[in-house]
C-alpha cells in the first residue's frame, strides 16, 4: 500500500516539514474545511441529519485532522475552555476533602498550591502537540501502546471521564435539589444537568468552544456572590484533632493530583483544530493558567468551607441534607430569593466541564474498537448521558464515599500512562512531532506492538500497590509515608519503559 493510499482516512497525503509539523503534500488543498456532508433521509435519521446540518455539529471522528482543516486562530479559546471547565463547584468539592484528611486551612492550601503547580505541567505540555500532529490524545498514544493494546488505557480513560461526568451531575443535582428544599429530588436535578450538558457535547468542537468562551463569566460572578454572602463565616475553622502529618499531606496531595493529571489524557483533544504554526509557548501558558488559576483558588475555598462547616449550624444542616449543594445554598441564604437563583446558576456552572469531558468520551469510544468508528461521534454523547444518569443517582446516595473510591482509581493508572507517553515522545522521538507518521495511525502492522508500554505500566504496580492509602486498602509503604502511589506509577513506568521498548523495537522492528 502506498503512502497516499494509507492516509485515505486523513483526507490528504501528508509530509513533514523542517519544523516538525505534519503538513499536507496535496497542492490542491484550498485551506478551507470541507462542507458538512448532507443526506436525504426520512424518519428519525432525517431529523438527526437536519440537526447535524444546521446545528454546527462536528461530524469528523477520530481520524487525524489534516492541516487544511487546522485553521482555528483564536488561541485564547484554549484558556477560556480550561478556565470554564474549572470555574465551578467541582474543585470546591475536591478542596473540601482537605479537612477529611486532618489538614487545616493553611496546610490544605499549601498542598493544593504545590501539587497543582507541579501536575498542571503534564496537560499543559500535551496540549501543545495537538496543532502539530492533528491527533487526538489517545490516537497519539497508539504510537507507544499500539493499535490494539491502546484499548486498555482507553477503557480506563472512559471510566475516568464518565466518572467525572457522574460526580459533576450529582453535584449539580444536589444544588438544584437544595434550592427547592427537597421539592426537586437530587435524581431529577441529575437528569436536568445531564440533558443540558448533552446539548453542548452533541454539537462538538465549535459549539463547545463558543460556550466555554463565555460561560465562565456567570460562573465566576456566582461564586464571588456566594463568598460575599457567606464569607464572614470562613474564619470559623473547626479545631484540628492533631497536627498535620506527612502521610496526611501526601494522601491529600494524591487527591489534588488525581484531579489534575487525568486532564493530560485528553489535553490535545481540544487543540487539534488550531493552526500548526500556533506558538507552543502560548498554548502551554493558556492551558497552564486556565487549569491552575481557578483550581487553586476554588480548591482553597473548598478547604475553607470544609473546615468551617462544622462551626456553622446552617452550613452543617445543609451539608447533611444536600452535601455540597446544601452548603452553597446555606451560604447564599442571606440573599433570599436572589440567593436561590444564584444556587441554580452554580449548578449550571458544571455544564461546561461535563460537556467538554463528554466530548472526549465520544472520541474515546470511537478509538476503543474498529466497529465504533462507524458510529457517529455525536451518538456517543447520547450513550454517555444514558450511562451517567442512573450511575449518578446511585452514587448520590453516598456521595463522598463514592468520590473517594473514584479518586482511588484514576490517579494511579493515568500517571503510569503518562510515564509511557512522555518517555516515548522525549526519549525515543526526541520531542520531534515529525517522527509521528500520521499515515499509519490506524495500521496495526506499522505501529508499535504496545507490549512494552503495557508491561511497563503493569509492572510498576508492584510498587504502587504497597504505596496506596485508600479507604479500602493501605499498603505497608503508605502506612509510613502516606499515599505516594501516583508518583511511583509515573517514575517506575517511565524507567521500565526505556529497556522494554528497546527490546520491543529490536524484536518487532517497529
Amino acid at each position: 500500500m502506498g503512502a497516499t493510499e494509507k492516509v485515505a482516512n486523513v483526507d490528504v497525503a501528508t509530509e513533514k516539514n523542517h519544523n516538525g509539523v505534519i503538513t499536507d503534500s496535496d497542492s490542491s488543498v484550498t485551506g478551507q474545511p470541507p462542507p458538512t456532508p448532507t443526506r436525504s433521509a426520512g424518519g428519525w435519521r432525517g431529523v438527526v441529519d437536519t440537526i447535524v446540518k444546521f446545528g454546527r455539529v462536528e461530524v469528523r471522528g477520530i481520524s487525524p485532522i489534516p492541516v487544511h482543516e487546522r485553521t482555528v486562530t483564536q488561541t485564547v479559546n484554549v484558556f477560556t475552555l480550561w478556565a470554564c471547565m474549572n470555574t465551578n463547584v467541582l474543585p470546591i468539592t475536591f478542596g473540601m476533602l482537605g479537612p477529611v484528611y486532618g489538614l487545616g486551612l493553611r496546610d490544605s492550601a499549601l498542598v493544593i498550591l504545590f501539587f497543582t503547580l507541579l501536575t498542571t505541567c503534564l496537560p499543559a505540555y500535551l496540549s501543545t502537540l495537538g496543532p502539530k500532529t492533528g491527533m487526538r490524545q489517545m490516537i497519539q498514544a497508539r504510537f507507544s501502546f499500539g493499535r490494539y493494546l491502546v484499548s486498555v488505557p482507553v477503557i480506563l480513560n472512559l471510566a475516568t471521564l464518565v466518572g467525572f461526568c457522574t460526580i459533576m451531575a450529582v453535584i449539580g443535582g444536589q444544588c438544584l435539589s437544595a434550592v427547592g428544599g427537597g421539592s426537586v429530588s437530587p435524581a431529577v436535578g441529575i437528569v436536568i444537568v445531564s440533558l443540558l450538558a448533552l446539548l453542548i457535547s452533541f454539537c462538538g468542537f465549535s459549539v463547545l468552544h463558543i460556550y466555554e468562551r463565555w460561560a465562565w463569566i456567570p460562573a465566576l460572578v456566582s461564586i464571588v456572590i456566594a463568598v460575599g454572602c457567606g464569607g464572614k463565616y470562613l474564619k470559623d475553622q473547626a479545631p484540628l484533632a492533631a497536627p498535620a502529618t506527612a502521610p496526611s499531606v501526601l494522601s491529600f496531595g494524591m487527591i489534588v493530583a488525581s484531579y489534575m493529571i487525568p486532564w493530560a489524557c485528553l489535553a490535545s483533544d481540544f487543540t487539534t483544530y488550531l493552526e500548526p504554526k500556533t506558538s507552543s509557548t502560548l498554548i502551554f501558558a493558556y492551558t497552564y493558567l486556565g487549569l491552575a488559576l481557578p483550581t487553586i483558588l476554588l480548591m482553597v475555598l473548598g478547604a475553607a468551607i470544609g473546615g468551617a462547616t462544622p462551626s456553622v449550624p446552617a452550613w452543617e444542616e445543609g451539608y447533611n441534607a444536600y452535601l455540597v449543594g446544601g452548603v452553597m445554598d446555606a451560604m447564599l441564604s442571606p440573599a433570599g430569593g436572589f440567593g436561590k437563583f444564584i444556587t441554580v446558576v452554580l449548578s449550571f456552572t458544571l455544564l461546561g466541564n461535563i460537556a467538554a469531558t463528554s466530548y472526549s468520551v465520544t472520541l474515546n469510544f470511537q478509538i476503543l474498537a474498529p466497529v465504533f468508528k462507524k458510529v457517529p461521534r455525536y451518538a456517543f454523547s447520547i450513550l454517555t448521558t444514558i450511562v451517567v444518569i442512573p450511575v449518578g443517582i446511585r452514587a448520590a446516595a453516598d456521595f463522598f464515599l463514592s468520590l473517594e473510591y473514584f479518586i482511588a482509581m484514576i490517579g494511579y493508572w493515568s500517571a503510569a500512562f503518562l510515564g509511557v507517553v512522555l518517555v516515548e515522545h522525549f526519549w525515543f522521538r526526541r520531542g520531534d512531532c515529525a517522527s509521528y507518521d500520521i499515515a499509519v495511525w490506524d495500521d496495526a502492522s506499522l505501529l508499535p506492538p504496545g507490549v512494552a508500554a503495557l508491561a511497563a505500566a503493569v509492572c510498576s504496580f508492584g510498587l504502587v500497590i504497597p504505596s496506596m492509602a485508600q479507604v479500602w486498602w493501605t499498603g505497608p509503604i503508605a502506612e509510613t509515608t502516606g499515599d505516594i502511589g501516583f508518583e511511583l506509577a509515573f517514575v517506575v513506568t517511565a524507567v521500565l519503559y526505556v529497556p522494554f521498548r528497546m527490546v520491543e523495537k529490536r524484536i518487532s522492528g517497529r
